[in-house]
């Protein structure tokens, strides 16, 4: 055995007999700033451990009559919540709770969504609000039919599939260098309900914008200015539903984001066919594809105008120290107030123990120079680079393109790119339920090869002889939607969820901000290079080069992808203290124990990579970490 950064290599008998390193976390070792930072990370895991019941009691009543939360039955209701918040689920134990709040609590515990009117209108807003992300992204899937023509931008001369690349791009251009980056100051200044009426006005302005545009440039201005709606509510619903919703569902509330953009990009197909046939009145020339482009603002005024009748977020309430409103808040997003005391008690501390983090340096630098923070980036980046580089929006954004060209009518190309809008919305739907029990890794491990076949078989079904039409165009809309399978419950979800999970809460923000930068930046890029892709590459050799970085995807995740699913910040520390040449060493080690155990039926031990210093390791099925 010998030490290695914050734990120890030992040599350990394995799968196939033969020593294998593995490595076991000790907490005793590391700079005297990696040891702060680790404790900083336990008390977030927890910032109420440690403390007795009466002493709870206390900090509870005092914190009520602090901040002056009501009247006596309110401060109770702070001094219950206080125990509470230690170990909601340990409820049963805690003195002096009445026969009728202990109901309350097992009814939440029992009957998860159970919920209050307005919180089931928190669910309602965000996921109106995704669905208003999907349908910005997708109505110009079969606008650009149309309005390429009226622009003079048909052509297959380079400047003209640039251009078309850049239309189709520019909020991904304006998300990843201004939007995504304006999250943290719309925030701070107007909150998460005025954050999200503000790009939802941006949004429906921008739409509106782009069905009035007579030139390219036009268009291109208008669809730069989406992008300052899109960005900034792409990270701040996620936030809003977390903070917000209890625990029973805050992780499937989260999660639904993804469910229902993808439900919007359906929506934006399904504009698109329905307005295919509109012909043009008196003085107006392209008035179908004018009405697509104009659709989206729909939804967002939508949410415009009823945003405001939802709570404001009760942890906005108090970074800006107005304690009472988030109580009133709060309460009304539980049944009883002994929930919200509960609730808001933890927030609290929480907030207490961030605002303690004063380690000197910038948290930004950390992410590099930290290694557990740059191993938990480094995954997350992986995840979202591939997210767009897995090739799933050269169909969300051209898939009607692809058809025509295919030898698709045009109503025949719309309604097949309708036909993938339902597919990748219903198929996110088992997402909520597979990820939690497959696994992160797993899931991405398991769909990556099934994408590249998809884009393969997709790519070289465009050498089916014209003749042969039914077969060339069944092909290939089989293989688009095949895709679309596959990709709905594995790449996905996993990249957001991964991302939020992966970092320490402390840097959290920071992390988030550079993943979701990431992510719209590499869609800029696949949006603005797909034309001029598909005419140098021709549509088999197109697809043929994201199905490679679909197989190149599947090896970054084997070799620099640990696991997340189940697991505490703490457990996650461990995780991400792991150096990464052994992460990588025990991934290419999992290749031949899968052929073994799963291929060859061997009855062979799983390889546990790091144990748990206060538990036994638990059992490793396959490809987790």
């Amino acid at each position: 055995m010998f030490k290695h950064g914050g734990g120890m290599i030992e040599q350990d008998e394995n799968i196939d007999d033969k020593p294998r390193e593995k490595f076991v976390p000790q907490r005793t070792f590391g700079t005297a700033a990696e040891r702060a930072r680790r404790n900083l990370n336990a008390k977030l895991s927890n910032p109420l451990a440690g403390f007795s019941h009466s002493e709870l009691r206390k900090q509870g009543r005092a914190f009520a009559m602090m901040h002056e939360m009501g009247d006596e039955s309110d401060i109770r209701a702070f001094e219950l919540g206080a125990v509470l918040a230690q170990s909601p689920e340990r409820f049963e134990n805690v003195a002096g709770l009445m026969p009728q709040e202990k109901e309350v609590l097992r009814h939440e515990f029992e009957h998860r969504w159970s919920q209050p009117w307005s919180m089931y209108a928190v669910i309602a807003l965000c996921s109106l609000s995704a669905a208003v992300q999907g349908m910005d992204e997708t109505v110009v899937n079969g606008a650009q039919i149309w309005y390429k023509h009226q622009f003079g931008i048909a052509g297959k001369e380079p400047r003209d599939t640039w251009l078309v690349g850049l239309i189709n791009a520019a909020p991904y251009l304006c998300c990843a260098f201004v939007g995504c980056w304006l999250t943290v100051p719309f925030n701070h200044w107007f909150g998460r309900r005025g954050t999200i009426f503000i790009t939802c006005c941006f949004s429906a302005i921008a739409c509106l914008w782009q069905g009035f545009v007579n030139t390219w440039w036009s268009m291109f201005v208008a669809r730069f200015a989406l992008g300052f709606g899109i960005g900034p509510k792409s990270a701040t619903v996620p936030i809003y539903a977390a903070e917000t919703a209890p625990p029973a569902v805050r992780g499937a509330l989260v999660m639904q984001w993804q469910m229902w953009t993808a439900f919007g990009i359906m929506l934006g197909y399904a504009a698109d066919l329905i307005f295919y046939q509109v012909g043009d009145p008196a003085g107006i020339v392209g008035m179908n594809w004018r009405l697509m482009m104009a659709s989206a603002m729909f939804p967002a005024v939508m949410v415009c105008c009823f945003v405001f009748a939802c709570p404001e977020s009760p942890r906005w309430y108090m970074s800006k120290k107005q304690y009472y409103r988030a109580y009133q808040s709060i309460c009304t997003l539980r049944h009883h107030k002994i929930q919200a005391a509960r609730d808001m008690y933890y927030m609290h501390t929480l907030l207490e123990a961030e605002n303690s983090m004063k380690l000197g340096q910038n948290k930004l630098l950390e992410l590099i120079t930290v290694p557990r923070n740059r191993r938990a980036m480094l995954a997350s980046e992986i995840v979202m680079f591939m997210q767009q580089f897995c090739g799933v929006n050269v169909i969300a954004y051209y898939s009607s393109e692809i058809f025509l060209e295919a030898n698709f009518s045009p109503a025949a190309a719309l309604a097949a790119s309708f036909g993938w809008g339902v597919i990748n919305w219903i198929f996110a739907i088992p997402a909520v339920y597979a990820i939690d029990t497959f696994g992160r890794r797993n899931l991405l491990l398991t769909t990556f090869p099934l994408m590249a076949l998809a884009m393969f078989f997709t790519g070289f079904s465009f050498w089916i002889p014209e003749e042969n039409h039914s077969a060339r165009t069944g092909c290939i809309a089989l293989g688009t939607y095949i895709f679309g399978i596959v990709y709905s419950p594995g790449e996905g979800p996993v990249p957001f969820t991964y991302s939020a999970e992966a970092y320490p809460l402390y840097v959290r923000s920071y992390g988030m901000a550079l993943a979701t930068a990431t992510t719209w930046f590499f869609n800029f890029v696949l949006g603005v290079t797909w034309p001029s892709l598909r005419n140098a590459f021709t549509p088999q050799g197109a697809f043929a080069w994201y199905a490679g970085w679909c197989i190149v995807g599947w090896w970054l995740v084997l070799l620099f992808m640990p696991e997340t699913k189940n697991k505490t910040l703490e457990e996650l520390d461990q995780v991400f203290s792991v150096p990464t040449r052994f992460h990588a060493k025990y991934g290419l080690r999992q290749i031949p124990y899968f052929v073994k155990r799963y291929a060859l039926r061997k009855d062979v031990r799983p390889e546990i990579l790091y144990e748990r210093e206060d538990t036994a390791p638990t059992q490793d099925l396959g490809f987790n970490a």
